[in-house]
């Protein structure tokens, strides 16, 4: 499969890459779906996952919200792997034009992606509900129980809840990056998680590419499905 996706790497010129939570597995963040994914865990608390991570949830339960988020959502020390490099290099070398991503790592960016869009916010950015003002990641995991503003607000991490709209220029700008790419690879993603995964359909190219570990809606629709972990397809794909 290395030499197919080489092969389809070369022949493209404006590459957009989307991914989800498997990017980030093989830098020791856990995704959400599979068998030891995050909502297959207990949450240590009488609420679902999906419960704990919703506006509502941190609204009426934020010193709980907090508790969970820096356990299971946070890894200030994780490191970008293989997959998140070669996306770099190829944007390097003028091969892609943006990433997409699910993700709220920032690892992209830390390998070193330029034009990387956020779709569900990054837990770099956090910002006071009541002034405004930004504080960075460090602010939130120093804090006891809810962090707070010098002005007395919560802080909340620029993160897309459960029951929160993805920002609209965030999508208009997915939208416009798939609209002028040739080639499509989607990665680490099983295309489940709305709205984001209907983006997709927004790609008016001919080649589709899928690395993920198990199949997807969309596989039928691909032109080349790798079925190996996306950091050793996509790092053999793109040498260094």
């Amino acid at each position: 499969m290395g030499n197919e996706l080489a092969e389809v790497i070369a022949a493209s010129n404006r590459i957009v890459f989307f991914g989800g939570a498997g990017v980030s597995t093989e830098s020791g963040i856990p995704d959400f779906r599979s068998g030891g994914g995050l909502y297959s865990q207990d949450t240590g608390t009488s609420f679902a996952p999906e419960e704990v991570l919703s506006h509502s949830f941190f609204l009426q339960h934020t010193a709980d919200f907090f508790d969970y988020y820096r356990r299971n959502l946070v890894y200030p020390d994780a490191k970008p792997n293989p997959a998140h490099r070669a996306l770099a290099r190829l944007e390097r070398a003028g091969k892609l034009s943006a990433v997409i991503t699910q993700n709220i790592d920032g690892l992209h960016q830390a390998a070193g992606s330029e034009h990387v869009v956020e779709l569900h916010g990054s837990v770099h950015r956090n910002t006071c509900l009541r002034c405004g003002r930004s504080y960075p990641l460090a602010t939130v995991l120093r804090a006891e129980g809810v962090p707070l503003c010098s002005c007395g607000g919560v802080i909340k991490p620029d993160v897309v809840l459960y029951e929160e709209a993805l920002d609209g220029d965030v999508l208009e700008a997915a939208v416009s990056y798939l609209r002028d790419a040739d080639t499509l690879i989607v990665g680490g993603t099983s295309l489940v998680v709305y709205p984001a995964a209907a983006l997709v359909h927004a790609f008016g190219g001919e080649q589709v590419v899928l690395i993920n570990k198990a199949a997807t809606g969309m596989d039928h629709a691909a032109s080349l499905v790798v079925r190996e972990p996306i950091g050793e397809a996509l790092g053999a794909a793109v040498p260094e």
